[in-house]
């Protein structure tokens, strides 16, 4: 691959491959993932936007996919506005 491509990870930023962006950061406890390789992840979206989220355990994975995510436009069952 390219070096041009390839955007080296600093701690806790993106680094790009291909056409996936991928975070080494958990967005759960903030840490940074030193080997990603060997932890659970996650591809947001699709495409040239689409992000690999890298976990520190799977516990955190599950906990990031617990959040409910509202998306106007789309989806009309999820409401997070706390409406009265």
């Amino acid at each position: 691959m390219p070096e041009s491509i390839r955007l080296k990870a600093c701690q806790g930023t993106y680094l790009q491959e291909d056409t996936v962006i991928i975070s080494t950061t958990d967005p759960i406890t903030l840490v940074d993932i030193p080997n990603p390789d060997a932890h659970p992840f996650v591809v947001e979206g699709e495409g040239e936007s689409a992000l690999k989220i890298y976990f520190e355990n799977e516990d955190n994975k599950n906990a990031y996919l617990g959040i409910e995510v509202e998306h106007p436009g789309e989806d009309f069952e999820t409401n997070l506005d706390n409406p009265i």
